[in-house]
């Protein structure tokens, strides 16, 4: 067991997560962040790095993973420590009123407040049914980009039919030295212009497109891959010479232990007073998506509003012996 202290644990690392550690930061609150996937960004990563967000305040048009990677810094002069792959199991609010929180990979965390900024609770990749597929996780198959660079002059199969698929086949085309999509029809669930991309380079040579085909088995040795075994309706069946397998089948999403933690609860949402965010336990807090009240807009801009709500509630939690007082950033400045 491994066993940190904080004054913040923040549940979720999506765009709401990430800005609560500025947000916190910013009253001299330190945060731990955990989060179920292998990298930080939540569904801006997981689902759609490369799609345009068209609502954020000064970015006439931004990109999901670019709105992740300026979050990311400007949550960095903070300094807080990611917990990653890893899914929060166990929440004890103590006899002094702090919190421990324990993870699925023996991280336990004491903390004085606790923000759970999850969107639509606890999620994670969807895996395909493969056999040995844990011996390559983390290797050689991942469910996530974090640097397009590690994926330069390797030969990549990307599997699945939505946004994330297609996206990471344009992104890949032009610096891998092969990317196979693999599908099970030739129709994808994704903007049509990205699949217009998508099939003229396919045309060119730049992407080879393996359908009617689904996922099969891996061959290799000690996690590194060597083939990804691909089988068509027909039963025939075709190896894919690659160093990479990236599986897009989306996220298997669920409230997951939230549930048990004896929270006011509508409909898998956490009932908050929108003044404050805070939920029926003192000292947490919910903000983004997971959170509910009346005439809520779930927009990331709100969760942006809702996470500098609740950082500036738990003050008087945190410093209990510090008086507060508000000043913008303008003239306080990053420390």
């Amino acid at each position: 067991m491994t066993t940190h202290s904080t004054d913040l644990v923040i549940i979720g690392a999506g765009p709401a997560g990430l800005f609560s550690v500025f947000e916190a930061g910013m009253l001299k609150i330190k945060s731990h962040v955990i989060d179920t996937l292998e990298i930080i960004g939540g569904q801006c990563t997981a689902l759609y790095p490369e799609k345009p967000i068209y609502d954020i305040p000064a970015h006439p048009k931004v990109l999901a993973s670019q709105l992740i990677e300026q979050l990311e810094a400007q949550a960095a002069p903070f300094s807080p420590v990611y917990h990653l792959n890893q899914r929060v199991e166990k929440f004890v609010k103590n006899s002094d009123g702090t919190f421990t929180v324990s993870t699925s990979k023996n991280t336990e965390i004491n903390c004085k407040a606790v923000v759970i900024a999850a969107g639509c609770g606890a999620f994670g990749p969807n895996r395909p049914p493969l056999q040995g597929l844990e011996e390559f996780e983390g290797k050689s198959v991942f469910y996530a980009v974090r640097n397009k660079s590690e994926f330069a002059g390797k030969k990549v199969v990307i599997a699945g039919g939505g946004d994330s698929a297609v996206d990471w086949a344009l992104s890949l085309a032009d610096i891998a030295a092969k990317v196979y999509v693999v599908h099970r029809r030739d129709k994808f669930r994704c903007a049509p212009e990205s699949a217009d991309q998508m099939k003229k380079l396919a045309a060119e040579g730049k992407i080879e497109m393996v359908i009617p085909f689904q996922l099969e088995g891996l061959e290799g040795t000690d996690g590194k891959l060597e083939n990804v075994v691909v089988k068509d309706f027909d039963g025939n069946v075709k190896k894919l010479e690659a160093d990479y397998l990236l599986p897009f089948f989306g996220l298997a999403m669920e409230l997951g232990p939230i549930a048990d933690w004896g929270l006011n609860l509508t409909k898998n949402h956490i009932e908050v007073d929108p003044a404050t965010m805070r939920t029926s336990i003192e000292g947490v807090y919910a903000i983004g998506d997971i959170a509910t009240y009346k005439n809520k807009l779930k927009l990331i801009l709100t969760g942006f509003a809702e996470a500098a709500s609740a950082a500036h509630d738990m003050h008087k939690i945190v410093h209990p012996d510090q008086l507060f007082h508000f000043e913008y950033s303008t003239s306080k400045g990053v420390s």
